[in-house]
């Protein structure tokens, strides 16, 4: 540990072995590693966490990823949130002192899902004026559409890449040209293009992932310049493909969790003005799973303002939490504030 907390106060980047022992820590030494990123996290984005409140919008997905509760060919009942739902998702973010929104949904390329989304952009834009801040998570569009809905009023866009590994990502999505791992890195860098912040992240504890993968994938997200980031661990469910492989080798709910936690303190010292998302999959496995990263360096939390009746049908996996985490203390949130990457005010001084 020491060598890296030296590594860190001397501006050195870590390499991949650096990051391969960090994730191999255990015990006291792990505990050392979560505690030193929860200090970065404070000294360098300062205490506490951004509010952005989920609005999940559609679970109507053209992708079948191997994965996923809600990919195309799941019997799950659909839904799509009308836009007076959404906004009123978004005047009670305003109205209880939320800093941002997020609109997340399936992937959907339709010419009035474009429009719909540039819509409801520009009135939480009016309804909040001006106050709330949007980020979008709507998966790979082209770059006009990117640019329409920046210019909407949108600046934050996720768009995971799973894993920046070629071969895992082609072994957890369809073999088709709808699923390529080339168009996933032209979108983040079209997104770039555009002016978002860009976040991007990966499931931890695939089947057939190693430690060695993860190392690269923190490696990668450096490489890309990310501004935020939003990872987790890998949580079946039933029904996919990947949740039906046979088990053989595949790590427990509780070490993925714990890798999770080292993979948010390793990218915190990496990178150590980024957003990085405390998510929900790490409260599916141990209650205080948001709180604990935390503790480890994340700085953002995501209260699901979905209205309930959908909740239950945006399930990407089992037992998925559908309510705030009432373990994070309040004094621990930043209310108010839209929590703009540092990373990119460094970057993009001008904006």
């Amino acid at each position: 540990m020491q060598n890296y907390h030296k590594k860190y106060i001397n501006g050195e980047p870590f390499d991949k072995q650096d990051f391969i022992g960090m994730l191999s820590l255990r015990g006291e030494e792990m505990s050392k590693l979560l505690e030193l990123a929860g200090k970065v996290r404070d000294e360098r984005v300062g205490e506490g966490a951004y509010l952005r409140g989920l609005i999940e919008y559609s679970n109507v997905c053209r992708k079948d990823c191997l994965y996923c509760g809600i990919r195309r060919s799941n019997h799950t009942p659909r839904y799509t949130l009308t836009e007076a739902e959404v906004l009123d998702c978004a005047r009670f973010a305003h109205e209880n002192n939320y800093g941002s929104v997020v609109i997340q949904g399936g992937e959907n390329q339709s010419p009035q899902h474009v429009q719909t989304i540039a819509r409801l952009v520009r009135e939480i834009k009016k309804l909040s004026s001006g106050r709330l801040g949007i980020t979008l998570s709507l998966g790979e569009q082209s770059r006009e559409v990117y640019r329409r809905w920046f210019e909407a009023g949108a600046h934050r866009y996720l768009l995971r890449i799973e894993s920046s590994d070629r071969r895992l990502y082609r072994s957890i999505h369809p073999d088709d040209r709808l699923h390529r791992f080339e168009t996933r890195l032209e979108a983040l860098a079209d997104l770039r293009a555009e002016g978002y912040q860009v976040g991007t992240g990966v499931m931890i504890g695939l089947p057939g992932q190693t430690v060695a993968d993860l190392a690269a994938d923190l490696l990668f997200m450096r490489e890309v310049d990310i501004d935020m980031c939003g990872m987790g661990p890998y949580i079946e469910s039933a029904g996919t493909p990947l949740a039906d492989c046979p088990a053989d080798g595949r790590l427990t709910l509780s070490e993925r969790f714990d890798l999770a936690l080292k993979m948010v303190a390793a990218l915190r010292l990496s990178m150590p003005d980024i957003n990085i998302a405390a998510t929900t999959a790490l409260q599916a496995i141990r209650p205080g799973g948001r709180l604990r990263a935390l503790q480890s360096g994340a700085n953002v939390i995501m209260p699901n303002l979905t209205p309930a009746r959908y909740r239950e049908n945006y399930f990407l996996y089992d037992n998925k939490p559908l309510s705030m985490d009432s373990s994070i203390p309040e004094e621990n949130i930043r209310y108010g504030e839209w929590g703009d990457s540092k990373h990119f005010a460094a970057r993009r001084p001008d904006c």
